[in-house]
């Protein structure tokens, strides 16, 4: 008999929220029945633009129980993740392009008592993971490149999920939760979904001005169809 699958998390990421009634957005998406919150943390440097720092995270904290991912998308990340895990981050991503010492700084995530999560631009092989999968809890595939909302889901971000379902596999970690960021709206999440994604990070599908935080959670979910409350 096949395991229970578990429910697709959906992230919306507050890159794309009002920014002057942050508190308000945050709660909402939670409300909405969102199952993290996700912070695209930039430095300027790693990805040209900058966004914000722990603060936030700490901010995003008092506002939500939901867990907090934060994404760094920046250079040096182990100079910065203690401050984003005092802040309240439940889950931390980073990108193997970003420092020379990923399999230490995944292991002081998780010695920490939050998932460590790992990930790559579109351009970087998933080769640069191999060795590294054992010690995450997630792994991301971007499916636009770093550093503005609002782009469109790179169709090619599908075949390297489905590769990376297989690479996990075979580091002996399949049940490692794959995320999808970038692009994804109530078109794109379906295929994502199929093909192997469990977490799903929305910025201006749930963040736009045009509908509701709950309007827009429950669109995903109806697009996601079954997957909805079991995938990945």
């Amino acid at each position: 008999m096949n395991a229970p699958r578990r429910r697709v998390e959906i992230a919306p990421s507050i890159l794309a929220a009002d920014w002057s009634r942050i508190g308000e957005q945050v709660r909402e998406a939670e409300a909405a029945g969102a199952d993290a919150i996700s912070l695209d943390v930039m430095d300027g440097s790693f990805v040209p633009p900058i966004t914000f720092g722990a603060q936030m995270c700490g901010a995003v904290r008092a506002a939500a129980s939901l867990p907090i991912e934060a994404h760094l998308m920046v250079r040096e990340p182990e100079r910065h993740v203690d401050d984003f895990l005092e802040a309240g981050a439940d889950i931390v991503t980073i990108h193997v392009e970003s420092t020379g010492r990923p399999r230490e700084l995944l292991r002081r995530i998780r010695d920490a008592g939050a998932e460590p999560a790992l990930t790559l631009k579109p351009g970087t092989p998933l080769s640069a993971l191999d060795g590294l999968l054992g010690e995450c809890a997630r792994v991301q595939i971007m499916s636009v490149e770093p550093g503005w909302g609002g782009q469109r889901f790179m169709p090619e971000a599908l075949e390297r999920i489905r590769e990376l379902r297989g690479r996990l596999a075979d580091e002996g970690n399949a049940e490692a939760v794959i995320m999808v960021d970038g692009g994804v709206n109530a078109e794109t999440a379906p295929a994502a979904v199929a093909a192997g994604a469990g977490y799903l990070v929305a910025g201006s599908a749930v963040f736009n001005g045009r509908e509701t935080a709950a309007a827009a959670v429950a669109r995903l979910r109806a697009a996601i169809g079954p997957a909805g409350t079991g995938g990945g």
